[in-house]
């Protein structure tokens, strides 16, 4: 008996992406699609560069086989990092187990593990001459560990090609498996450990389905104590729907937990199906909430509306303004 088209999409059949309307189906909140994507105000358009060294990284990353956050988000400042020949690379696959709707990166059943790309992503490093990488993930729920280990084995090949790189981690929550995860990666520290908080406690269910806001705290400070030195870092998108004033909460709760750095950011619609925007945050309202943070003693605050996690993320380490 053939099965119903819907009930074959139930089924998650290994290496399959699903993106769009097939990603967000089956989350608590349904997410209803836009008929037409916002227009972006003037101080949100972003000129592409050309630049050949946009091919070259992109080739490194199909020679190794790696992904890049870049592209698989549909980062806005692609072209302007890779031409700066900067670059964060995703492990662990390019299918996430979790459904979030503001992300791009497709869904699905991952593959196993490749254990051969702690050693890949360590000579791609190399070979583009990075000084700073970040090195984020998919959600694998799907392992014991949650990836912890491979995190772990990546820096550590990484460090062993390139002994004076700086690191970045931008980990997920390692749901149910925080002990697990934070007893491997405490071995093996980066110079900064970032975890994004995305947004507003409020609006958890809407856009972080699966995640907690009061755990991703916990990971954070966590983290920190077992690692004092490690610079901690997590990261806010707003214009789904937040107010200033409780984006100023999260603000405190980062700071109360130990949190060093943040950044904040316009959530940009990916696709018709994904979360809409529900307004574009000016730019006095960004550096209003910079003032702020740094007013309560974060170490740096990078606040704009282009501003991402990783955009410029060895200049943030540093204490630059990238605004």
């Amino acid at each position: 008996m053939v099965m119903s088209e819907k009930k074959r999409r139930n089924i998650l059949i290994e290496g399959e992406k699903l993106r769009g309307a097939d990603k967000v189906r089956r989350i608590p909140i349904k997410v209803i699609p836009t008929t037409e994507l916002p227009a972006k105000p003037d101080w949100i358009r972003v000129k592409i560069p050309t630049s050949p060294r946009i091919k070259h990284i992109k080739n490194k990353l199909r020679q190794h086989k790696l992904a890049s956050v870049c592209e698989e988000a549909s980062c806005p400042n692609l072209g302007e990092c890779f031409s700066n020949g900067t670059a964060t690379f995703m492990i662990m696959g390019e299918i996430c187990t979790r459904r979030c709707p503001f992300c791009d990166v497709a869904h699905g059943k991952p593959k196993p593990l490749d254990e051969s790309e702690p050693r890949e992503l360590a000579e791609a490093i190399k070979e583009m001459g990075l000084n700073y990488v970040v090195i984020t993930s998919v959600d694998r729920d799907d392992l014991k560990d949650s990836g912890a280990q491979h995190f772990a084995n990546c820096i550590e090949e990484t460090r062993r090609l390139r002994p004076d790189i700086q690191v970045e981690v931008l980990v997920p929550d390692f749901r149910g498996r925080m002990q697990v995860a934070l007893d491997i990666l405490q071995g093996t520290p980066p110079d900064v450990f970032n975890h994004n908080l995305e947004t507003i406690p409020r609006l958890y269910q809407k856009a972080r389905p699966g995640a907690k806001y009061e755990w991703s705290l916990e990971l954070l400070k966590s983290y920190k104590a077992r690692q004092p030195r490690v610079i901690t870092k997590s990261g806010l998108m707003l214009g789904l729907g937040e107010k200033i004033s409780e984006v100023k909460e999260v603000l405190t709760d980062l700071k109360a937990h130990n949190v060093d750095m943040v950044t904040l950011g316009q959530y940009l619609q990916p696709s018709k199906s994904h979360l809409k925007v529900e307004r574009f945050v000016h730019p006095t309202e960004f550096e209003e909430l910079r003032v702020f943070g740094e007013e309560i003693g974060f170490m740096h605050v990078a606040s704009g509306p282009l501003v991402r996690s990783s955009y410029h993320a060895d200049k943030q380490a540093h204490g630059e303004d990238i605004s």
